[in-house]
């Protein structure tokens, strides 16, 4: 045994990464995430910053023009923007979740098309498969795709989808075949300037209220028959393995979030004087700040392992165990966001619940991370399928 034994130690290189996206995100992000919140304004200023820096889709591998990070390094970069501010956590999570679908089976055509623009910073890309009556039973999708001649014709409205109207680009999976069921789904790749394409308004959201949520309506959009994402009818098994990786984002934002709130009631509770002592001094106080880290690090660890596991399989490597453990890093760490958001906002007292103070923000923002991409209750079917294969 020596001492520079390398079990579940981060690389120098994603030691470094961390460094330069909190900084950054501390000078140039965090001073205007009250300001996104109370406005419900997109964060250009955050995406003016973090295009320059190229943090914006650090994913898109360097043959597609993109700085070809790997998965961890990924969750890095969106756990520290979300440490500053979730809304802008999810510029580069939404990013990676709109294009995952291309790297996974798209035409090396659609590659280079799509992939190039987002990575030079000139449009964002998202995802579109949760429709009203479509959400957790998203193969109970009605979005239509017609066939003609060299064109493909959509019909239909998605909801829920984050960045709409701010995006460029959609990956929108649509029924190409009714009577095959999740098999006669397939994915296409839309463009904001389609003609029929429009987009309902916006959300007025519980948390996030700076990334744009809402509807994706679709009426007679004629698209080349090229912009189909792999074969007809393999949609939702992209949308699905899609997940597999992009769960992974969704638990990285929850560590951000959580670990903003974790660090501005430590701040606070050594400050903080009550009977003539700082109410860090007492042990019910202690107790609580122990039980937050420590739910804090076990979720990261979980989720930094599925990060690696995410790797791995997009470089080839099978991987059996990347939907369960992925399923796991989302659910146990929006788990432990909510809970820790919500004992920081309790530790600031009546100064919690306030929005002179960032952690009531941080407690609203920590419980979309349990419903959006796959709801908790859902994560708990998908782990007990795998388990039960």
């Amino acid at each position: 045994m020596t001492s520079d034994f390398p079990l579940y130690e981060l690389s120098e290189e994603h030691g470094l990464l961390r460094e330069t996206v909190r900084a950054l995100a501390d000078a140039k992000i965090a001073p205007k995430a009250a300001e996104t919140d109370e406005t419900a304004e997109f964060p250009q200023a955050a995406y003016e910053a973090l295009r320059q820096a190229e943090l914006h889709a650090v994913h898109i591998p360097e043959a597609y023009e993109g700085v070809g990070a790997d998965a961890l390094a990924t969750v890095i970069v969106i756990e520290e923007v979300a440490r500053a501010c979730a809304s802008s956590s999810l510029i580069p999570a939404v990013n990676k979740l709109g294009t995952v679908p291309i790297l996974l089976s798209g035409s090396e055509d659609l590659k280079k098309r799509y992939l190039s623009p987002v990575a030079r910073g000139e449009a964002m890309f998202s995802y579109a498969l949760s429709e009203p009556e479509a959400g957790s039973d998203a193969a109970a999708m009605k979005t239509r795709a017609v066939r003609d001649g060299d064109h493909w014709v959509l019909n239909g409205t998605k909801r829920w989808i984050t960045n709409a109207g701010v995006s460029e680009y959609y990956t929108v999976m649509a029924v190409t075949d009714p009577d095959k069921g999740a098999r006669g789904i397939s994915a296409f790749v839309v463009e904001k300037n389609d003609p029929g394409v429009s987009f309902g308004a916006p959300e007025k959201k519980l948390g996030i209220k700076g990334s744009p949520t809402r509807e994706v309506i679709m009426d007679d959009v004629r698209i080349p028959a090229d912009r189909i994402i792999g074969e007809e009818g393999t949609g939702f098994k992209t949308a699905l393995a899609t997940l597999d990786h992009t769960r992974v984002t969704i638990a990285a934002q929850a560590l951000g979030i959580a670990q903003g709130a974790l660090d501005y009631a430590i701040g606070y509770v050594k400050e903080r004087k009550q009977f003539g002592r700082p109410i860090g001094d007492f042990q019910g106080v202690q107790f609580m700040l122990a039980d937050m880290a420590m739910k804090l690090e076990a979720a990261r660890q979980l989720t930094y392992a599925a990060a690696a596991k995410s790797e791995r399989r997009m470089l080839g490597a099978a991987e059996p165990d990347l939907t369960f453990i992925s399923s796991a890093a989302k659910c146990f760490a929006s788990d432990a966001a909510m809970e820790i958001t919500t004992d920081a906002v309790q530790l600031l007292g009546g100064y919690g619940y306030v929005k002179d103070y960032p952690v009531e923000r941080m407690m609203r923002d920590a419980k979309i991370t349990q419903i959006y991409e796959g709801t908790n209750q859902i994560q708990r079917v998908v782990m007990s399928r795998a388990l039960l294969k």
